[in-house]
């Protein structure tokens, strides 16, 4: 037999293992359940059959040997022959003629040519003479051996009962083991589809609720029964949970461009006004390099735009961070050095308290974090500034305090958020990513970033495992 073939695409077809793979999961398992059972009720069928015939096999063989038994005590003694009802005999010579024969055989021989042959040798016959189908009410099992009479040659008895009792059993049999096996695997059929669609439908339901998130329909969440803890209801609160976080990621992109969109229009704007203004009258060598500077500060501050949203996606995964061994005096020192001549000209002191132990940190993205801190309480608090970096314990605590007036109550709470300043004005110097990048660097390490308010001024904290 061929496998089935069906047309997938004009000149393409799709055999019977690829045709199964595009079927429902429903069918699919109805298929296996049922192909599963056929095997099982197959073997059990058979292994009935089997013993029963077995059984009637023994009970025909032990009835065919006593009625032989009989026949050939009958020859010896000179009596007529004869026996139970379903019974037949003949008693045929060496060259394979009839000598005596129940009335149903007394024209045609039992036996072949070669039977008859291998009888005179002294072998013993046995077989059946037609099968279980189709019906036939002549079936027989005969057993055939040579007997010699006294001052006689030698003859082939041969004593056969009737099978129709025994084939009328086993049709029967096999009848009813056919019905059987059908409804059965016909009811293990439809368990399996209940049972298939009952533990497939919650996953329906929770494609068709999970399809409404390309409608944008806002808070959606998967119906998820409190009371169970099965597969499919941990698999809604896994999809719930993940729709939460893409719910927040969303919303992050959604200010994330909103506020982008505000940073870059401001200095896109100053640069087509300057051009504007450049370009409205000849303008002298003097004027025309201030505007050149002009907009050369306001390319440097797109870039410097640029490279911190850059450095934040780069940090949005764990895999960039690269820890190694560092000295924490040092690694402090190397990051404030660039701030320390610009706190010099602000005639405001800048103060490091580090101790001398080895920290496992990642320097390359720690020291810009250390010199945003540095550079937010230089440009927006007042006084000295002073850093203070301790490794207690596998953590690193490093805070940097200022003399200033502190944050505004009202932005502590948003203080590490993308594209937030202290100061109401977007106008002022600053992309407001200072603090989301230091952010982003402590949690790279596994760490957090606090920032409060003191006595004395503000303070922002960095806790990493180190």
């Amino acid at each position: 037999m061929t496998p089935a073939i069906v047309e997938d695409e004009p000149g393409r077809r799709l055999h019977g293992p690829r045709l199964l793979q595009r079927l429902p999961i429903v069918l699919r398992l109805v298929i296996a359940v049922a192909a599963a059972m056929s095997l099982v009720l197959g073997g059990a069928a058979a292994l009935v059959y089997w013993r029963v015939e077995t059984a009637l096999d023994q009970q025909l063989d032990a009835d065919l040997a006593t009625y032989h038994h009989d026949l050939v005590r009958d020859l010896h003694a000179g009596r007529s022959l004869s026996g139970p009802d379903g019974s037949v005999y003949q008693i045929l010579d060496r060259r394979g003629r009839i000598v005596a024969a129940s009335s149903l055989v007394r024209t045609e021989r039992l036996l072949t040519a070669a039977e008859i042959k291998a009888a005179t040798d002294g072998a013993t016959i046995h077989r059946d003479i037609g099968g279980l189908l189709p019906l036939d009410p002549h079936t027989l099992r005969l057993t055939a051996e040579r007997v010699r009479l006294s001052h006689q040659r030698p003859v082939i008895a041969v004593a056969a009962l009737r099978r129709g009792h025994r084939d009328e059993a086993l049709r029967e049999l096999l009848a009813q083991l056919g019905i059987a096996a059908g409804l059965t695997l016909l009811a293990a059929s439809y368990v399996g589809y209940r049972t298939a669609r009952a533990a497939l439908d919650p996953v329906e339901r929770y494609r068709h609720r999970a399809a409404t998130l390309a409608d944008g329909a806002p808070r959606i969440r998967l119906p998820v029964p409190e009371d169970r803890d099965d597969e499919i209801t941990r698999l809604g609160h896994t999809l719930n949970q993940m729709l939460d976080r893409l719910e927040a990621s969303a919303e992050r992109e959604r200010r994330f461009v909103a506020d982008a969109s505000h940073e870059l229009r401001t200095p896109l704007s100053l640069l087509r006004a300057e051009l504007d203004v450049a370009l409205h009258r000849p303008r002298s060598a003097h004027e025309l390099t201030e505007t050149l500077r002009s907009v050369d500060a306001e390319v440097q501050r797109l870039i410097d735009l640029s490279n911190a949203l850059l450095d934040l996606e780069e940090l949005g995964s764990s895999k960039h961070i690269t820890r190694a061994p560092e000295d924490l005096a040092e690694l402090v020192d190397t990051a404030i050095s660039a701030d320390a001549q610009a706190a010099a000209h602000a005639g405001r002191s800048l103060t490091v308290d580090a101790a001398s132990t080895t920290v496992n940190v990642d320097a390359r993205w720690l020291r810009p974090a250390i010199g945003n801190l540095i550079s937010n309480a230089l440009r927006h608090g007042q006084g000295g500034v002073h850093v203070t970096a301790t490794a207690t314990e596998g953590r690193l605590r490093l805070t940097v305090t200022d003399e200033g007036p502190g944050f505004p109550p009202e932005f502590l709470p948003r203080a590490f958020d993308r594209f937030t300043r202290a100061e109401a004005s977007r106008t002022s110097k600053g992309s407001g990513l200072g603090l989301a990048f230091v952010a982003a660097i402590a949690a790279a390490h596994g760490g957090t970033a606090h920032a409060e308010n003191t006595p004395t001024g503000s303070a922002v904290t960095l806790d990493l495992p180190c």
